[in-house]
């Protein structure tokens, strides 16, 4: 279900749902919300976001699985991609997260 909110954001409340339901996926938005804690590392600014091979070897799971994982908060809206070059980078949608948290709050 898609839900307008007071800012030009649009949620989709059911695939955010679907994405939380997952603990990996709740893990990977906790790190992206510090990256320079979990991903001190990274060769490239986190400011663009964290490179998806960063994220993968954090998670210990295999390249396909944390891809499908990523799809689905980016599905969800609650993770952003940026490519360049070869890499993909992630970071947290920070206004669908806040919209989503104030609907949340709101309705529940």
């Amino acid at each position: 279900m898609k839900i307008p909110t007071s800012d030009p954001v649009e949620i989709d409340i059911d695939a955010i749902h679907k994405a939380l339901a997952n603990p990996v996926r709740r893990e990977i938005l906790a790190w992206l919300r510090d990256p320079e804690v979990y991903f001190p590392d990274q060769d490239f600014p986190l400011d663009q976001g964290v490179c998806a091979g960063k994220i993968d070897a954090r998670c210990g799971l295999s390249q396909s699985t944390v891809s499908a994982h990523l799809a689905a908060l980016q599905k969800a809206g609650l993770v952003s991609t940026k490519r360049v070059g070869q890499w993909a980078f992630f970071k947290r949608n920070e206004p669908v997260i806040e919209a989503f948290l104030a609907h949340m709050n709101a309705q529940l």
